[in-house]
């Protein structure tokens, strides 16, 4: 077994993932504190060909060399846009039949191993505050919420974490179910 070499890869280049046919989810991050989670949710995002990011609140945006410093050139190729009010992200995106999806532990959250995605739909997934999570406000204008189901004494997971998990999941959902 041998170690591939980056060049063996066959990486797309920036134009062609602009280019490309992107995965049908969008992720929303408000008030993310972490320069470095922002990054890391922007490579994620790459990695997948993630459709685009809305940074809300206190969400950071780029360029920034700590953003950077995780996102290695994806913010360079992932499409993003900067909102204040996550409710306003939200709202658009439903009126344009994207169902919307919080991260989060709440009361009849679906466990992330029994959601069931929906042929030739589009889903945003929003990621709250490292401290509180996803604003209550933002879950009441969902349609419902993915819970990442844990079995140790935590709590919970670092946002990157968490979409990285979700992110794999919903892309390979979609993609066994096509096939």
């Amino acid at each position: 077994m041998r170690k591939l070499l980056n060049s063996e890869l066959e990486r797309k280049s920036v134009d062609d993932f602009k280019q490309a046919s992107k995965t049908p989810i969008i992720i929303i991050l408000d008030d993310i504190r972490s320069l470095h989670n922002i990054g890391s949710v922007f490579r994620t995002s790459d990695a997948f060909l993630i459709e685009k990011i809305y940074l809300c609140g206190i969400t950071a945006i780029p360029p920034n060399k700590e953003i950077h410093k995780t996102a290695l050139g994806a913010t360079e190729t992932v499409e993003w846009e900067y909102e204040k009010e996550v409710a306003n992200v939200i709202e658009k995106l439903k009126s344009n039949q994207t169902k919307v999806y919080a991260v989060e532990q709440v009361e009849n959250a679906v466990f992330l191993n029994d959601f069931v995605i929906e042929n030739n739909q589009k889903y945003a997934l929003v990621f709250g505050n490292e401290v509180y999570g996803v604003a209550q406000k933002a879950i009441e204008l969902c349609d419902g919420t993915i819970e990442i189901p844990q079995l140790g004494t935590k709590h919970s997971l670092n946002i990157s974490v968490s979409a990285g998990i979700v992110v794999w999941d919903l892309y390979q959902k979609m993609n066994t179910k096509s096939q």
